[in-house]
């Protein structure tokens, strides 16, 4: 998204996990004890893959993982994070798991500028956006197997 201009107006819309991340990764290390772990190969592999489509400027094809990773991690993923934060941190809410913001009002901004965005998509672009779907789940799914010690189905 940085890199490439036609993604500008997904630049710093409020979405973004990195800082979160990190400070829950921190936290997790700081009061568990633990060692960080290094970015695994499932990981790095996924990222490569994004950053390729950037480069080559495949952007239905970006959009597709856009969308699916972060609408994810808005939808569902909060769900998931407050069981996990019952169960696992004494009810602690993660960094990743808040938003600067109202969210709904957020992610509507971000939903409109996608769909503006595929107003302007020819069929084809829109069939390639599609056709990816199955590729961000693979990766998504990847990165949550290796998470999960391998015991994930994905």
């Amino acid at each position: 998204v940085n890199e490439n201009d036609e993604l500008s107006v997904f630049r710093n819309t409020g979405l973004e996990r990195v800082n979160a991340l990190e400070t829950d990764i921190d936290f997790m290390v700081n009061e568990y004890g633990l060692e960080r772990p290094e970015v695994g190969k499932p990981g790095l592999d996924y990222a490569e893959a994004m950053r390729s489509l950037g480069s080559e400027r495949l952007i239905p094809e970006f959009m597709c993982h856009y969308y699916n990773f972060y609408f994810a991690h808005t939808a569902g993923g909060r769900m998931i994070g407050k069981q996990m934060s019952s169960l696992l941190l004494d009810k602690k809410t993660l960094e990743f798991y808040k938003w600067d913001g109202d969210l709904n009002k957020i992610k509507d901004k971000v939903k409109g500028d996608i769909e503006e965005m595929v107003s302007h998509w020819t069929r084809e672009e829109k069939d390639r956006c599609v056709e990816e779907t199955a590729g961000a789940f693979r990766g998504g799914g990847a990165v949550n197997s290796y998470l999960s010690g391998g015991q994930s189905p994905h």
